[in-house]
């Protein structure tokens, strides 16, 4: 780093206050709050209305005189289904920094503390999803290329009795999801999360004007879908043990021609699945992870995504 910028770098730290762990305060969390709504047009208060914030989530920010958050970084733990293995990984979001702090070392900062924390916290591989990869890799972080597989539509089930359409804005149809979720099985034994509550209510929520939730009682299944022109796409399903596709196909009242999974379909008893490439995001993990991961294509559940 040039002299110039590690003055900078210093000036502008004696007029910010540096936090971690910080959410228990609600005028910080506001903060932060505010600070990724105007970067990103998102709103993570809406957690607070479902199943809460993730408890192992651990910010890092800096903050001015006036209270707002300029900087952040977090970490948490996210459980992972790796080829049958169960894995802790280190998952890292809410990185963003206000433009007039931007170029003057902040960002760098709170990653290195992020990163030292996961580590500390004996977490055995990084995971992060993002559209700037480059940003990552000079800290050993790796792309994978993320998949949906397509095919064929099965026959549907005759005996599968058809679903109910749940809604997110509902209580008691929220208090369903969240109880199914404490007890799902991970979409996939190739590469999946395991559990996420937090993170799948939330992305229902973010997403309901294109993703439908439909309760299939017969399966003890929550299916999220939507569909266009004969195709099915699968986003990700909730349940205790995986159904056959065919009869989640039935209990979504059939008639499809073709079927996509945006996650590995290796436990929905159907072979005639191809990968399609995803180009929206990048999964970003660190060496621990790569090598598995790139053995063979993998999906990431859109109601997973952080």
């Amino acid at each position: 780093m040039q002299a110039g910028l590690v003055q900078r770098a210093f000036e502008v730290e004696d007029r910010l206050t540096f936090r971690q762990d910080y959410f228990s305060d609600l005028t910080a969390f506001e903060a932060l709050a505010a600070l990724l709504q105007e970067m990103f047009g998102i709103d993570i208060r809406s957690a607070l209305g479902l199943a809460g914030l993730d408890k192992t989530t651990m910010p890092f920010g800096y903050f001015d005189t006036d209270g707002r958050c300029v900087a952040n970084f977090s970490v948490f733990s996210v459980p992972l289904m790796v080829e049958g293995r169960r894995v802790i990984a280190a998952a890292y979001q809410s990185g963003a920094v206000r433009p007039e702090y931007r170029g003057q070392g902040l960002y760098r900062d709170l990653m290195r503390r992020a990163f030292t924390h996961a580590r500390t916290t004996g977490h055995e591989a990084d995971i992060l999803m993002t559209h700037k990869p480059g940003l990552y890799e000079p800290y050993g972080l790796r792309q994978v290329r993320l998949f949906g597989f397509r095919g064929p539509a099965p026959a549907s089930h005759p005996q599968t009795a058809s679903g109910r359409k749940i809604s997110i804005d509902n209580e008691g149809d929220v208090a369903l999801i969240a109880g199914m979720l404490d007890r799902r099985e991970p979409v996939s034994r190739r590469f999946a999360v395991r559990g996420m509550k937090e993170f799948f209510l939330l992305n229902a929520l973010w997403q309901k004007d294109e993703t439908t939730l439909t309760h299939l009682p017969g399966l003890d299944a929550v299916i999220a879908w939507k569909a266009a022109e004969g195709r099915l796409v699968i986003c990700d399903i909730v349940a205790p043990a995986m159904p056959a596709l065919s009869e989640i196909c039935a209990g979504l009242g059939g008639g499809f021609s073709e079927v996509e999974t945006r996650f590995s379909p290796d436990l929905l008893q159907w072979l005639q699945a191809h990968p399609v490439a995803d180009p929206h995001i990048y999964l970003m993990v660190s060496a621990a992870l790569t090598k598995q991961l790139s053995m063979a294509p993998v999906g990431f559940t859109p109601l997973a995504e952080f």
